[in-house]
Protein backbone atom coordinates (compact mmCIF):
# COMPACT_ATOMS: atom_id res chain seq x y z
CA UNK A 1 0.00 0.00 0.00
CA UNK A 2 2.93 2.30 0.34
CA UNK A 3 4.14 2.38 -3.05
CA UNK A 4 0.49 4.46 -4.02
CA UNK A 5 2.66 7.20 -2.58
CA UNK A 6 5.74 7.24 -5.22
CA UNK A 7 3.65 9.09 -7.71
CA UNK A 8 2.91 11.88 -5.83
CA UNK A 9 5.85 12.44 -4.15
CA UNK A 10 7.74 12.57 -7.49
CA UNK A 11 5.02 14.65 -9.72
CA UNK A 12 3.36 15.91 -6.58
CA UNK A 13 0.01 15.48 -8.22
CA UNK A 14 -2.07 12.33 -8.48
CA UNK A 15 -4.13 11.08 -11.30
CA UNK A 16 -7.57 8.68 -10.27
CA UNK A 17 -8.53 6.53 -13.09
CA UNK A 18 -12.42 5.19 -13.47
CA UNK A 19 -13.87 3.57 -16.67
CA UNK A 20 -13.07 6.27 -19.85
CA UNK A 21 -12.52 9.03 -16.86
CA UNK A 22 -9.54 10.69 -15.50
CA UNK A 23 -9.03 13.24 -13.53
CA UNK A 24 -5.84 14.70 -11.97
CA UNK A 25 -5.19 16.52 -8.63
CA UNK A 26 -2.54 18.64 -6.90
CA UNK A 27 -0.87 16.65 -4.06
CA UNK A 28 2.40 18.11 -2.97
CA UNK A 29 3.04 17.09 0.38
CA UNK A 30 5.61 16.49 2.76
CA UNK A 31 6.03 12.52 4.09
CA UNK A 32 7.32 12.46 7.79
CA UNK A 33 7.54 8.63 8.62
CA UNK A 34 8.92 6.32 11.03
CA UNK A 35 9.69 3.11 11.57
CA UNK A 36 11.48 0.50 13.84
CA UNK A 37 14.78 -0.93 12.96
CA UNK A 38 13.55 -4.28 13.14
CA UNK A 39 10.40 -6.06 14.20
CA UNK A 40 10.83 -6.14 17.84
CA UNK A 41 11.98 -2.47 17.49
CA UNK A 42 15.21 -3.37 19.70
CA UNK A 43 18.13 -3.58 16.93
CA UNK A 44 20.85 -1.45 17.76
CA UNK A 45 20.02 -0.71 21.02
CA UNK A 46 22.54 -0.81 23.76
CA UNK A 47 20.75 -3.66 26.14
CA UNK A 48 21.27 -6.18 23.56
CA UNK A 49 17.46 -7.03 23.92
CA UNK A 50 16.78 -7.67 19.99
CA UNK A 51 17.47 -11.36 18.70
CA UNK A 52 15.81 -10.84 15.55
CA UNK A 53 17.51 -13.12 13.00
CA UNK A 54 19.53 -11.36 10.05
CA UNK A 55 17.00 -12.34 7.57
CA UNK A 56 14.15 -11.50 9.41
CA UNK A 57 15.54 -7.77 9.39
CA UNK A 58 16.16 -7.46 6.11
CA UNK A 59 12.66 -9.14 5.28
CA UNK A 60 11.24 -6.21 8.02
CA UNK A 61 13.36 -3.08 6.23
CA UNK A 62 12.43 -4.91 3.02
CA UNK A 63 8.49 -3.48 3.75
CA UNK A 64 10.07 -0.43 2.45
CA UNK A 65 10.97 -0.42 -1.25
CA UNK A 66 14.21 0.91 -2.73
CA UNK A 67 11.90 2.81 -5.45
CA UNK A 68 10.07 4.62 -2.53
CA UNK A 69 13.11 5.05 -0.36
CA UNK A 70 14.64 6.63 -3.28
CA UNK A 71 11.88 9.68 -2.99
CA UNK A 72 12.71 10.07 0.39
CA UNK A 73 15.48 12.91 0.72
CA UNK A 74 15.98 12.87 4.40
CA UNK A 75 16.90 9.40 6.58
CA UNK A 76 18.05 9.43 9.58
CA UNK A 77 18.87 6.38 12.34
CA UNK A 78 17.44 7.90 15.97
CA UNK A 79 18.99 6.14 18.74
CA UNK A 80 16.87 5.28 21.62
CA UNK A 81 16.98 8.29 24.61
CA UNK A 82 18.25 6.83 27.85
CA UNK A 83 16.06 7.78 31.22
CA UNK A 84 18.89 10.43 32.57
CA UNK A 85 18.35 11.89 28.97
CA UNK A 86 14.54 12.50 29.06
CA UNK A 87 13.87 15.08 30.93
CA UNK A 88 17.33 17.19 30.23
CA UNK A 89 16.75 20.26 28.44
CA UNK A 90 19.04 20.71 25.31
CA UNK A 91 21.79 22.60 24.58
CA UNK A 92 20.87 23.79 20.86
CA UNK A 93 19.78 26.46 19.56
CA UNK A 94 16.52 28.08 20.06
CA UNK A 95 13.51 27.53 17.71
CA UNK A 96 13.11 30.76 17.13
CA UNK A 97 16.60 31.36 15.80
CA UNK A 98 16.35 28.28 13.35
CA UNK A 99 13.25 29.73 12.14
CA UNK A 100 14.79 33.13 11.02
CA UNK A 101 17.55 31.21 9.47
CA UNK A 102 15.05 28.39 7.47
CA UNK A 103 12.89 31.55 6.34
CA UNK A 104 16.04 33.28 4.93
CA UNK A 105 17.08 30.51 3.27
CA UNK A 106 13.63 29.86 1.47
CA UNK A 107 13.83 33.93 0.82
CA UNK A 108 17.21 33.28 -0.97
CA UNK A 109 15.66 30.25 -2.83
CA UNK A 110 12.87 32.07 -4.18
CA UNK A 111 15.03 35.14 -5.01
CA UNK A 112 17.81 33.16 -6.62
CA UNK A 113 15.00 30.64 -8.49
CA UNK A 114 11.51 31.18 -8.16
CA UNK A 115 10.52 28.24 -6.05
CA UNK A 116 11.99 25.97 -2.65
CA UNK A 117 14.90 23.90 -3.92
CA UNK A 118 12.70 20.66 -3.32
CA UNK A 119 10.76 22.05 -6.34
CA UNK A 120 13.95 21.79 -8.98
CA UNK A 121 13.96 19.62 -11.71
CA UNK A 122 16.86 18.10 -13.34
CA UNK A 123 17.83 20.92 -15.54
CA UNK A 124 17.86 22.97 -12.48
CA UNK A 125 19.65 21.00 -10.31
CA UNK A 126 22.26 21.01 -12.95
CA UNK A 127 22.19 25.05 -12.61
CA UNK A 128 21.69 25.60 -9.23
CA UNK A 129 23.60 22.72 -7.27
CA UNK A 130 26.18 22.60 -9.04
CA UNK A 131 28.78 21.41 -6.07
CA UNK A 132 32.80 22.20 -6.07
CA UNK A 133 35.25 19.87 -7.44
CA UNK A 134 35.78 17.89 -3.85
CA UNK A 135 31.98 17.85 -3.24
CA UNK A 136 31.68 16.42 -7.26
CA UNK A 137 34.52 13.80 -6.21
CA UNK A 138 32.95 12.93 -2.80
CA UNK A 139 29.05 12.41 -4.08
CA UNK A 140 30.69 10.56 -7.08
CA UNK A 141 32.23 8.33 -5.03
CA UNK A 142 29.54 7.59 -2.87
CA UNK A 143 27.19 7.50 -5.32
CA UNK A 144 29.02 4.60 -6.67
CA UNK A 145 29.64 3.23 -3.48
CA UNK A 146 25.96 2.97 -2.28
CA UNK A 147 24.75 2.18 -6.15
CA UNK A 148 22.59 5.14 -5.72
CA UNK A 149 20.16 5.81 -8.44
CA UNK A 150 20.14 8.97 -10.86
CA UNK A 151 16.79 9.91 -8.28
CA UNK A 152 19.02 9.49 -5.27
CA UNK A 153 21.70 11.77 -6.79
CA UNK A 154 19.76 14.07 -7.20
CA UNK A 155 18.24 14.59 -4.20
CA UNK A 156 21.60 14.39 -2.41
CA UNK A 157 22.23 17.05 -4.51
CA UNK A 158 18.97 19.07 -3.56
CA UNK A 159 19.46 18.70 -0.10
CA UNK A 160 23.06 19.68 -0.15
CA UNK A 161 22.11 23.33 -1.81
CA UNK A 162 19.62 23.46 0.81
CA UNK A 163 22.26 22.86 3.84
CA UNK A 164 24.65 25.93 1.34
CA UNK A 165 21.73 28.44 1.58
CA UNK A 166 21.08 27.20 5.48
CA UNK A 167 24.37 28.03 5.63
CA UNK A 168 24.57 31.46 4.03
CA UNK A 169 26.78 30.34 1.04
CA UNK A 170 26.38 31.11 -2.26
CA UNK A 171 28.20 28.16 -3.66
CA UNK A 172 27.90 24.11 -2.81
CA UNK A 173 30.47 23.26 -1.15
CA UNK A 174 32.04 19.57 -0.11
CA UNK A 175 31.11 20.18 3.53
CA UNK A 176 27.70 20.99 2.39
CA UNK A 177 28.02 17.64 -0.08
CA UNK A 178 28.90 15.59 3.51
CA UNK A 179 26.41 17.00 5.07
CA UNK A 180 23.83 16.28 2.58
CA UNK A 181 25.43 12.57 2.21
CA UNK A 182 24.81 12.23 6.16
CA UNK A 183 21.23 12.93 5.90
CA UNK A 184 20.34 9.49 3.73
CA UNK A 185 22.02 6.69 5.98
CA UNK A 186 18.88 4.47 6.72
CA UNK A 187 18.39 1.52 5.60
CA UNK A 188 21.24 1.69 3.15
CA UNK A 189 21.16 -1.67 0.88
CA UNK A 190 24.52 -1.93 -0.39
Amino acid sequence: MLEVLREPLESGQITISRAAHQADFPARFQLIAAMNPCPCGWLGHASGKCHCHEAAVLRYQSRISGPLLDRIDIQLPVAALGPESMGARGDGEPSSVIAARVAQARAVQMARQGWPNSHLGPRDIDRYCAPDDAGERLLHATARHLHWSARAYHRVLKVARTVADLAGSEHVAATHVAEAIGYRRALQRE
